[in-house]
């Protein structure tokens, strides 16, 4: 069981998959949890499985939050956080390179800018923590290499990997600890419809229990399961290789897309 404990923790994307396992089990080890979700059913759903330990912040981190509004109903809650977790995330596919712009913004909306807006929000509770803070988000481990119709997704992906590191060294001199989640395949709603292979799924339960024991590390980097990183980050240091040989062989694109 996670060695974290007795901490006040806020999670988004927590009403399924990764980011319910989650909840589930820092509730679970003594934490008081605060969930956020656009569906405001599941959460209530949850915190009726954790009484006193579960609280819903129901806010929706997309483009129409109001900050300042968020901000004060996440005040009405508490006045610290301990930790928070980033798990709120969407995929979408460029199936035929027509490049929608609307589908790269929605992308972008939830897995890069959701994680900003969550930070603003949390930044001023973070630095009343009672513990040293931490903030963790999760990536993804398709970073490592360009995936096939994977633009808009490894796009969002991959900005927000730059903005973590580019924040570690901003935060060099304050004590604030944070945390970039890059795991591989996750049996959750989010590739449920994904009609390729996903070597090494994981449940999400197990997936939550190993990023637990690397948060209570403190770890920065927390790039899993090993079997598929360690390849995939190899891969994306010898990217030439990868370009020419490997990546021709995943692609269902073989002719110019047809233009408007």
């Amino acid at each position: 069981m996670s060695k974290i404990t007795g901490r006040c923790i806020w999670i988004t994307g927590a009403s399924s998959g990764l980011g319910r396992a989650l909840a589930e089990q820092l509730a679970h080890a003594g934490n008081y949890v605060i969930v956020s979700a656009r569906s405001q059913a599941a959460l209530a759903q949850l915190a009726a499985q954790y009484p006193g330990k579960i609280k819903v912040l129901p806010i929706d981190l997309g483009r129409g939050l109001d900050l300042s509004e968020a901000a004060s109903k996440l005040r009405e809650i508490t006045d610290y956080l301990d930790m928070v977790i980033c798990a709120a995330g969407i995929c979408e596919y460029e199936d035929n390179l027509s490049f929608n712009p609307q589908m790269y913004e929605r992308t972008f909306d939830i897995n890069f800018f959701g994680v900003v807006r969550t930070l603003n929000i949390a930044l001023p509770l973070l630095k009343n923590a009672q513990l040293r803070p931490q903030f963790a988000v999760v990536s993804s481990l398709s970073t490592c290499v360009g995936f096939p119709r994977a633009e808009a997704y490894g796009a969002s992906k991959a900005a927000l990997n730059y903005f973590m590191r580019s924040l570690r060294t901003d935060l060099s001199h304050i004590p604030m600890d944070l945390s970039l989640i890059r795991p591989g395949f996750i049996a959750t709603q989010l590739v449920k419809n994904n009609d390729f292979p996903m070597p090494f799924m994981m449940s999400a339960a197990d997936a939550s229990e190993y990023i637990i024991k690397k948060l209570q590390k403190r770890q920065f980097a927390i790039d899993f399961p090993k079997r598929l990183s360690w390849p995939l980050e190899l891969w994306g240091f010898f990217s030439g290789p990868w370009y020419k040989w490997i990546a021709p062989k995943l692609t269902r694109i073989h002719d110019w897309p047809q233009f408007r």
